[in-house]
């Protein structure tokens, strides 16, 4: 009790004026403690920006740690504090960097492709502004078709293999199975849809119509 009250009486004595310092009934230790603490410092901001300072002092007195060592770690802790903010700004900003990079280059990517897809549409319009009859119309519309095929390949899309294939799963899709006697079973008999792919990137399945041959069974 006798060490708290003398702890009390240095506090006490740390927040009045620098007479209150050679008061003749303080000790040697509540004078060494009160040399620590600025004399200068006025009272009334004990209670606003020096109190925390002054608590974390009498911590470290009461625990047994030297002020420069209580001051050194206090240091390192807003050091540490101060490096976890910056890493965390850094990492928000790495984040939207790469978000907005990412939404960059896939308009890049779209607007290329479009761009290669412009004459077929231009060839489409003077199709249907020439005036030309059924025939001249379906020859003009089987050269658009190629040209687009030609663009596909440049965007390095392929055709999904269909009629004489053996039925896949994977990149087929069946809508009717047709019976025939004089073909394999599980054949693509006809090709509905077409389907499309890059390198192993399914694009969308083929829609095709498979031979059932009920002459041969799967082994």
């Amino acid at each position: 009790m006798s060490g708290r009250r003398n702890l009390g009486n240095v506090w006490k004595k740390a927040f009045m004026n620098t007479k209150t310092v050679e008061e003749p009934n303080s000790t040697e230790e509540e004078l060494e403690l009160i040399q620590n603490i600025d004399p200068s410092s006025d009272p009334m901001d004990a209670a606003t920006t020096g109190s925390a300072s002054r608590q974390e002092t009498a911590v470290a007195a009461t625990s047994g740690v030297s002020v420069e060592e209580f001051e050194r770690l206090k240091t390192e802790r807003d050091q540490l504090f101060d490096r976890m903010a910056r890493l965390q700004a850094e990492f928000d900003n790495a984040r939207k960097r790469e978000a907005r990079e990412r939404a960059d280059f896939r308009d890049y990517a779209v607007a290329g492709a479009v761009e290669q897809f412009l004459p077929v549409i231009d060839n489409f319009q003077l199709a249907l502004k020439a005036g030309r009859s059924a025939e001249q119309l379906r020859t003009g519309v089987e050269l658009i078709v190629k040209q687009m095929e030609e663009v596909l390949r440049s965007l390095n899309v392929q055709t999904v293999e269909t009629v004489g294939a053996h039925f896949d799963p994977h990149v087929h899709q069946s809508i009717d199975s047709v019976e025939r006697v004089d073909l394999p079973d599980q054949q693509v008999l006809e090709e509905v849809r077409r389907g499309y792919k890059i390198k192993d990137r399914l694009l969308r399945p083929a829609l095709v119509r498979v031979v059932h041959n009920p002459s041969q069974k799967e082994i």
